[in-house]
């Protein structure tokens, strides 16, 4: 056979197989080494995926081991030492030898941050967890912000077109959903997802991430680390990882590799599943949807956003406080890191007020008389 035809012959039975198996196979790189399972454990989640995904075709990047599967024949090996590992996946991405990888520790840059990915216990619901590695900015508010946009690239990438956002309640999460309200003002399509508790709501409680309220869940880096972690392992005592997808697929203005990271104690469901998720995310074209993305919200006032959010120094004002009188109501919303200064915004404007923490974060408490004046000010000052 000539080299024409045996070249056309092969291209012929690789788009059989391609449309037999529903689509195209994406070549996903995977470190076959430095799990606290050992080895064998990463050969698993590659040889579980094969049976679970028919778009994964995973490449073990490492020593040669075996579990003495015949599956295994189906898996590509690109052998090297240990120590070589890193540099070989780095080197398999940037030659195309590899469409996407999943990595135990890779070495992103600042800016690049990765998408995580849980199984919410309450309903069995998947949640994108918005950042989990990496950082996508040194400022918190702009990191918050930037993963909300890199979360919803995620979603739409594995085909969820217009995902529900909420911010977790943690520290900046009130300026972040501000921000995100005004741009969606301006024209960016953000579709804010509610509580599951009575009073709704897109700032996030505890019992939204169990019951997997929205589709994207918007918190800083450490705390979806965490979040990841738990949701992975709660049910095995913290040393096996064994749901979900890992800790996601990485994302970053101008980054176009698609990098997932799975940790040490990630066990063969977890692996496959971050095989899987990673091969979504290169079909998707994550890093076209998260340019695309960043277009959209810049047009809808990202960068004045991102201004916004990072941390002017601080002026030393001597504000004294009003005569003080009952307080019989109070105003939520204010995020921790501005409550002392919004008590003082409300007492420039003579009204008496005291910061408080309630059930659901920090609160100003005031008298109910004075409410609507101070739901005003705060307003007026960029605190509600």
């Amino acid at each position: 056979m000539s080299d024409i035809k045996r070249l056309v012959a092969e291209s012929l039975a690789e788009i059989a197989r391609s449309a037999k198996s529903g689509g195209p196979k994406v070549r996903v790189g995977l470190m076959a080494a430095g799990s606290e399972h050992g080895a064998e454990e990463l050969l698993r989640g590659a040889v579980l995926s094969l049976e679970t995904s028919e778009r994964v075709a995973p490449v073990m990047i490492g020593p040669r081991v075996s579990l003495g599967e015949e599956r295994e024949k189906c898996l590509d090996w690109i052998e090297v030492p240990d120590a070589e590992i890193p540099a070989e996946l780095e080197k398999a991405l940037a030659e195309g030898r590899v469409d996407g990888a999943v990595a135990l520790h890779f070495p992103f840059p600042l800016g690049v941050t990765t998408i995580g990915r849980v199984v919410t216990p309450a309903r069995g619901r998947p949640m994108i967890i918005a950042s989990t590695t990496g950082t996508s900015a040194v400022g918190r508010g702009e990191s918050m912000l930037r993963n909300a946009v890199y979360g919803i690239a995620v979603a739409k990438a594995l085909g969820v077109q217009r995902p529900t956002v909420g911010v977790l309640n943690v520290d900046t999460a009130q300026p972040v959903f501000r921000a995100l309200s005004r741009m969606a003002e301006r024209g960016y399509s953000v579709a804010f997802g509610s509580s599951v508790r009575k009073d709704g709501g897109s700032v996030l409680r505890g019992n939204d991430i169990l019951a997997g309220a929205v589709d994207v869940c918007v918190t800083d880096t450490l705390t979806g680390n965490v979040l990841v972690k738990m949701f992975s392992s709660y049910s095995t005592g913290g040393s096996y990882e064994a749901l979900g997808w890992g800790y996601g697929p990485s994302c970053g203005e101008g980054w176009g590799k698609v990098v997932s990271i799975i940790s040490r104690a990630s066990g063969a469901p977890v692996i496959a599943g971050a095989l899987a998720l990673n091969a979504a995310a290169v079909l998707g074209g994550l890093p076209a949807k998260v340019a695309e993305e960043l277009a959209a919200a810049r047009k809808a006032g990202l960068d004045e956003e991102i201004e916004t959010l990072t941390p002017k120094a601080a002026v030393s004002e001597d504000v004294k406080a009003p005569a003080s009188e009952p307080t019989d109501e109070e105003i939520h919303g204010v995020d921790v890191l501005e409550i002392e200064n919004a008590v003082k915004c409300l007492w420039k404007a003579g009204i008496y007020a005291e910061s408080a923490m309630g059930c659901t974060g920090p609160v100003v408490k005031l008298s109910a008389k004075r409410a609507e004046r101070a739901h005003e000010v705060l307003k007026e000052n960029g605190y509600l």
